[in-house]
């Protein structure tokens, strides 16, 4: 049985330090978000915004990382995952530090005019393709509603000078995204590609772009092996989070 078959329970997906709810969540628990919310950077950071945050799982694992006095937004569009992310974050122990907004990014500002020194987002991957089963999740899943552009612009305009955007991508949109963003401004900084097993092609890729210049870190990591087991280097970025992770 996989790590995360065996943490799922019920309408929700139980980590070593918090449980997420998500069955009023248009897109679900899955590796790519646990990824993103292990894999970003965390060092020298005061402040944090989670963009398109669904079921707060970002906010939570960043809040499990950082030091109390750190505070992070989540903004989500969709009320129905607004209402179970702010129940997801007053059941764990960081509810004084996680602040959930039902908003459309597009248009939001902070309660408190400041910047980020690291903004996260899952963001919808694909553009219009065959109708979903909700208009929930159209929103989560295409770009129609929050295009790269408009989140590139958006996590720009509320980024400090220093600051880390950082993403997980399909591989096949990934490259696009780079190009958007270098045209808006950002430098890649961070780069990591993702594959499934030994062997094959990367499936996703983890971003890290600043809009300062710099030196670019590009690394590989490999979910499982070719035993099928779990990578020293998955289990390294993950254990603190997976329940059956030692």
């Amino acid at each position: 049985m996989s790590v995360q078959k065996a943490a799922l329970r019920g309408n929700g997906f139980t980590f070593k330090q918090f449980f997420i709810a998500h069955d009023r969540c248009a897109m679900k628990v899955g590796t790519d978000g646990i990824l993103l919310g292990a894999w970003a950077p965390v060092t020298q950071i005061d402040a944090m915004l989670d963009i398109g945050s669904g079921s707060g799982l970002l906010a939570l694992m960043l809040a499990q990382r950082t030091s109390e006095n750190i505070i992070i937004d989540a903004v989500e569009l969709d009320a129905a995952a607004v209402q179970q992310a702010q129940e997801n974050v007053q059941a764990s122990a960081w509810a004084p530090r996680i602040t959930v907004h039902q908003a459309d990014i597009r248009h939001w500002a902070p309660p408190i005019n400041h910047r980020y020194s690291l903004i996260v987002s899952n963001p919808p991957y694909y553009e219009k393709g065959i109708a979903c089963s909700s208009t929930e999740r159209e929103q989560a899943r295409y770009t129609t509603t929050l295009s790269y552009h408009a989140l590139l612009s958006c996590a720009q305009q509320w980024i400090t000078e220093q600051g880390l955007f950082c993403v997980v991508l399909p591989a096949m949109t990934a490259e696009d995204f780079v190009g958007q963003a270098e045209k808006l401004g950002w430098h890649l900084r961070l780069r990591t590609d993702v594959a499934e097993t030994e062997g094959r092609s990367p499936h996703r890729i983890l971003l890290g772009l600043s809009l300062q210049a710099g030196t670019i870190t590009h690394t590989q990591l490999i979910i499982r092996g070719s035993d099928n087991h779990y990578s020293t280097e998955f289990c390294q970025l993950t254990r603190d989070f997976y329940l059956y992770l030692k």
